[in-house]
């Protein structure tokens, strides 16, 4: 699946450049630390879709405090979340 495709359906802007990070197999807390890792460097042109085998409940406080829209819902592989900057 294109990186673009697991946008379809979500709230998120579909005009910019998609990062995408599989953390399906990393253990707790690595998807959070990876994600937040690859935020510091995320600019107001991209989107960045973090795949994962759960919903990240962790990691919506921490966006909330840095400010980032962001929305999630579950497919088939997994749950997808979006992020960028409103």
């Amino acid at each position: 699946m294109e990186h673009e495709a697991y946008l379809d359906g979500l709230d998120a802007p579909t005009d910019r450049t998609v990062d995408f990070l599989d953390v399906r197999e990393l253990p707790p807390p690595e998807p959070l630390t990876e994600t937040m890792n690859s935020l510091a460097d995320l600019d107001g042109e991209t989107v960045f879709v973090q795949l994962n085998d759960r919903e990240p409940k962790f990691l919506y406080p921490k966006l909330d405090d840095r400010g980032f829209a962001y929305c999630s819902t579950e497919r088939e592989d997994g749950v997808v979340t979006a992020i960028w900057e409103p």
